[in-house]
């Protein structure tokens, strides 16, 4: 298959923008209306968004089956036909609170189920398709630039669709909310449009090659695989981390240093600039490493992942210095470089999940590639409640709220540094076997140290490294 260059990755960007768009609306706007407009608990928008990432789990399944299928396009256009009619039935469910509550959460529960699952199937398929036609060189600009339009459709759609919404009416929210569903999925269909291309032909089963296991079976050789099962628990703990301080930094800019709440939402805007920035750096090292050869090791993923969390922790400690001091002098600059933080680790993580979906047993990019989304599903759906939680508990165990906070902080940058460590486990180079000379069909001698060879039924790529080094380098 011809590999992506970045027209093709501005167009799966498109698709991601697209995905963002109606779930900005369904997790943002819908919670807001819910809160303030038929001023219902906060809780309940709380149990809903956690729904959506909680049926998440079934990402490994979405893409099993797009491994079985072969190809991941009807799995991304399936996807977001079911994620565009879960915001509808959410929205639709969000008026229907107003007159009927009881039905209105029945039928949200049903909305944002369709919702997970909708980004599930499109989602999942959508990285696979970018693991296997992206070359190496270009994993980490390839994945800042989709998530960076991913951001810019959360940014556009929050903007035009707050306009539109006002002033508001159940009328004019179920309006909105479909047109920003058919759009997407019209923009969907149009960046898609020819984009795999066709194989080349039907693949023939014969006696010699058995037909793909069913599910069961694929995830469990996929756990089986070490890398792929410390990956899991990597993706797992350090999302955790990221989305834990999410929920508490402007409720601790407003309590410990007297910030407004539009002072807070602007610090709020600070650190998704420090994230932004970030991405960006991730990104401009890597075509510097492409073009230099003395700078490879400035595209290395695997040192991005890793330093990204130890910076991250580093600057939670900023924020722990902040809080039991009580001096803010410091906070907008400490939050911008966590967001800097969190945005090159992010970057660094994503491509070493593209490069490393492609590893182990041949075929089974999409288990695993659903493997780690699950995980990274559950994680933010605790991370919130994790990170409040800790919280609500530090305040009532320590009487001064800066000292309190400061103590969850700690908490979550030890976090990353457990992150940081499990990181470096997985891209831990193994020991080199001394060299054995041997001698090839050829003739020709060998004397640079060998690697074992891939175990019975492995892909070839499960011993490849990347001539720039980059990612994160397999062993098992």
């Amino acid at each position: 298959m011809k590999p992506f260059g970045w027209g093709s990755v501005a167009r799966l960007g498109l698709v991601q923008a697209a995905l963002g768009a109606i779930v900005v609306l369904t997790t943002s706007t819908l919670n807001r209306v819910m809160v303030v407009e038929l001023a219902l608990p906060a809780l309940l928008p709380g149990v809903l968004v956690a729904l959506h990432y909680l049926v998440q789990m079934a990402r490994p399944r979405m893409g099993h089956g797009s491994d079985v299928g072969g190809r991941r396009t009807p799995w991304i256009v399936g996807g977001m036909a079911v994620l565009g009619a879960g915001g509808v039935v959410a929205a639709l469910a969000t008026v229907w609170m107003a007159t009927n509550r009881p039905a209105g959460i029945a039928l949200a529960v049903l909305g944002f189920a369709l919702v997970g699952l909708g980004v599930s199937a499109s989602g999942t398929s959508l990285l696979v398709m970018l693991a296997k036609r992206v070359p190496d060189a270009r994993r980490g600009g390839a994945a800042t630039l989709v998530w960076m339009m991913m951001i810019a459709g959360f940014a556009i759609t929050a903007g035009l669709a707050g306009n539109f919404l006002d002033p508001y009416s159940p009328e004019r929210l179920l309006l909105v909310t479909s047109t920003v569903s058919l759009l997407a999925f019209g923009l969907t269909l149009l960046a898609l449009r020819g984009l795999e291309g066709h194989p080349a032909g039907t693949p023939v089963v014969t006696q010699d090659e058995p037909a793909k296991p069913a599910f069961r079976l694929a995830l469990a050789e996929v756990w089986q695989e070490p890398v792929a099962r410390r990956f899991t628990v990597f993706v797992f703990v350090s999302m955790l981390a990221y989305s834990a301080q999410d929920l508490i930094l402007e409720p601790f800019a407003g309590t410990v240093f007297g910030y407004s709440p539009g002072a807070s939402t602007q610090l709020s805007g600070v650190q998704h600039g420090g994230v932004l920035g970030g991405m960006l750096l991730v990104a401009f090292s890597g075509a510097l490493a492409a073009r230099f050869a003395a700078l490879r090791w400035l595209g290395s993923l695997r040192g991005w992942t890793i330093g990204g969390c130890v910076a991250s922790a580093l600057a939670l400690l900023g924020l722990v210095v902040a809080g039991v001091s009580g001096n803010g002098d410091a906070l907008k600059a400490t939050v911008f470089a966590l967001g800097a933080a969190n945005g090159a680790f992010s970057i660094g993580a994503i491509g070493s999940m593209m490069r490393l979906a492609n590893e182990g047993h041949g075929s089974r990019e999409g288990v695993r590639m659903g493997l780690w989304g699950a995980a990274q599903a559950i994680a933010f759906g605790l991370g919130g409640l994790v990170g409040t939680g800790a919280s609500d508990i530090a305040h009532h165990l320590i009487a001064s709220p800066g000292t309190a906070y400061a103590f969850v902080f700690a908490l979550e940058a030890l976090t990353f540094i457990a992150s940081a460590l499990l990181a470096w486990r997985i891209s831990a180079p193994p020991p080199q076997p001394a060299a054995v000379p041997s001698t090839r069909a050829d003739g020709a001698a060998i004397g640079a140290p060998t690697r074992l060879s891939a175990a019975p039924g492995r892909s070839q790529a499960s011993s490849h490294r990347s001539p720039q080094g980059e990612g994160i380098p397999v062993h098992t």
